[in-house]
């Protein structure tokens, strides 16, 4: 006697959807588990934030913009009264190095330098992150005889180089140690520094198509 053959009832277009379902649904509670996040997505501690980085400024539109992006609950207000963290510049510094000058005394390479310092402190002035400091440093080649095309290209390095200091910035600021400082801030010092006005004005911040500051010293690093 032959054994009678099973037959297997074929998956209904619905059923298959129902499974596809099933498995995404388990693939995210998995990756959650994980505590796997999208990329760029990083939120902060705080959803209100202010800042003394001026709006209008290609470097602070840039970092509200990033902080947005990486934290979307998080929101800038202009009253630093109303804001549970304060982001603050304390300094923000461009300028270009001589690296190198020929036998005419011409400059042959610049050292280009970006310098951001800033803290952050929460509504109540404990140093949650205490002053910071972020260097970007390029070198490029120069070349008098097309001065205008160098021109454009220092700017565009710069722009660079700014972007580059927001990303770190911002993940500073999306960082466990600083999540860990603000949930304990009141065990935090105080910044001694701040001002009594609650009121702080915006500082405006360099911008990499305006003249940056050329700093004498060829051939010393």
């Amino acid at each position: 006697m032959h054994s009678p053959k099973l037959k297997s009832s074929p998956l209904t277009p619905s059923t298959h959807r129902r499974l596809r379902g099933l498995a995404c649904v388990a693939l995210c509670v998995l990756l959650a588990a994980c505590g796997f996040r999208l990329k760029g997505v990083s939120p902060l501690p705080f959803t209100t934030l202010y800042t003394n980085i001026a709006e209008n400024s290609a470097f602070g539109a840039g970092m509200q913009r990033a902080i947005i992006a990486s934290s979307p609950q998080t929101r800038f207000v202009s009253d630093p009264a109303s804001a549970q963290a304060k982001l603050i510049q304390l300094s923000n510094d461009q300028n270009l190095r001589e690296l190198s000058i020929d036998a005419q005394g011409r400059v042959e390479e610049y050292e280009l330098n970006l310098v951001f310092v800033f803290q952050l402190t929460d509504a109540k002035g404990h140093l949650v992150l205490p002053p910071t400091t972020l260097r970007v440093t390029r070198e490029i080649p120069y070349d008098d005889s097309v001065v205008q095309a160098k021109q454009g290209e220092i700017a565009s390095i710069f722009q660079d180089m700014q972007q580059s200091l927001i990303d770190r910035v911002v993940r500073r600021l999306a960082s466990p140690e600083v999540a860990a400082a603000f949930a304990n801030a009141s065990a935090l010092p105080i910044d001694e520094q701040a001002p009594a006005s609650s009121s702080q004005p915006p500082v405006p911040s360099p911008t990499p198509w305006g003249s940056p500051r050329i700093d004498s010293g060829a051939g010393m690093r």
